[in-house]
């Protein structure tokens, strides 16, 4: 008989503040498709090839520490 913890589901309560304000105007977080437990970006419409965002504020991570 095994017993499953309850997953942790990431919030808009989880996201600093920074991170809310510097998003772009078209793109919202939502639950992800990929990992309901987790946020994901959505875009509310479509946004162009080349489309450049920013500036970016927040502290910059290597890929392979996210």
């Amino acid at each position: 008989n095994t017993t499953d913890s309850p997953v942790a589901v990431e919030t808009l309560d989880d996201v600093p503040e920074h991170v809310l304000r510097g998003l772009p105007e078209d793109v919202r977080l939502f639950p992800s498709a990929v990992d309901k437990s987790r946020l994901g970006v959505w875009a509310t419409k479509s946004i162009l090839k080349g489309k450049k965002f920013g500036p970016f504020v927040g502290d910059k991570k290597k890929r392979s520490q996210v």
